[in-house]
């Protein structure tokens, strides 16, 4: 079986520097103009289902990928982005600031504690483990090709799973960029990156 997992297309606040997490951004006219191309190019890729986060930002994304082709787009809670609390709308620069506490989040992820009513990495990690265990993995024998359409730090959590590391490297070789497609297989036993 083969897993698409794509982050969504571009919205206002990443072209304004902010931090979204469980706030419900609206894509903008570039996010929407790079879904669909990414929609054009997958357009002869047959996926038995797409499973997308609820927030907007993703859900349209998944809807313009899809495009006029009959492919269901479930829902699920398991993969909104990470919760950043009392934090969601600040500017970029001030979580990245020497002496802010949460620059940890990028630079040491296994350092990173969550602002109030923010959710940690691990609990990230738990609920994207808790979908491919329980969702992706199962349907192994019955889908040849399965798109998760979802966000930054949760596309990062499944594949801490899928390649089996711990939060020191949780960012891998760096955050997807907006529509970029990471794919990997799995045999029902193991999971393997596309090459």
């Amino acid at each position: 079986m083969e897993l698409y997992i794509v982050r969504h297309g571009e919205t206002v606040w990443n072209a304004a520097g902010k931090i979204q997490g469980n706030t419900d951004t609206e894509l903008n006219e570039a996010g929407r103009s790079l879904a669909g191309e990414l929609g054009r190019r997958l357009e002869d890729v047959a996926f038995d289902r797409i499973y997308s986060s609820p927030l907007i930002r993703a859900y349209e994304t998944a809807c313009l990928i899809r495009g006029h082709r009959n492919i269901p787009i479930i829902r699920d809670d398991r993969l909104r982005e990470i919760h950043f609390g009392v934090l969601e709308g600040t500017h970029f620069s001030e979580w990245m600031r020497k002496d802010s506490p949460y620059h940890y989040f990028f630079d040491e992820p296994a350092h990173y504690l969550p602002p109030e009513g923010g959710e940690s990495l691990e609990q990230v990690c738990s609920r994207a483990r808790e979908f491919l265990t329980q969702v992706v993995e199962p349907a192994w024998e019955t889908a040849e090709r399965i798109m998760i359409v979802a966000h930054g730090a949760l596309n990062k959590g499944l594949m801490c799973h899928i390649e089996g590391h711990g939060l020191e490297t949780f960012w891998g070789e760096a955050l997807q960029k907006n529509c970029e497609a990471s794919i990997f297989h799995y045999d029902g036993t193991a999971w393997t990156a596309a090459s």
